[in-house]
Order: structure tokens, then C-alpha cells, then sequence
């Protein structure tokens, strides 16, 4: 499973707040809720997360293993 836990640190040590993401990024509220929800993300969605936060996709998602 794909989680969004260090998105919410990348933007925290950045200075970002949801509505900053929302206002740089194009990123409607349905599309946080959703990275908040760890749910699909389009790979467009991620470069845009990434071009605005100036990070890389390691800095703002992380795989972890389902249980078995």
C-alpha cells in the first residue's frame, strides 16, 4: 500500500498548508482528502506535489507491505 504520511512533514517542514498546496498546486480539496485517506493518486497529482514542495516522490510517499 501506497501511504501519504510524509507528505503531511514535507509540507509541515516547507511551510505548507493545505490551502498553499491547493492555491500552488491546482489541488482541489476532494484530491487532499484523498492523499489524506491514502487512497489512488494519479502520477500527474504527484508531479505537481513534487514540483511545488521542490521534493521527491520518496519525500512525500511511501510503500509499505499489506499484511499477508
Amino acid at each position: 500500500m501506497i501511504v501519504f504520511d510524509k507528505l503531511w512533514i514535507t509540507m509541515e517542514k516547507k511551510g505548507f498548508s493545505t490551502y498553499t498546496l491547493r492555491e500552488r498546486c491546482g489541488i482541489d480539496s476532494k484530491t487532499v482528502r484523498r492523499l489524506r485517506a491514502n487512497e489512488n493518486m494519479e502520477t500527474k497529482t504527484l508531479n505537481r506535489l513534487c514540483e511545488a514542495l521542490d521534493c521527491r516522490l520518496e519525500d512525500i510517499a511511501q510503500f509499505i507491505k499489506d499484511s499477508e
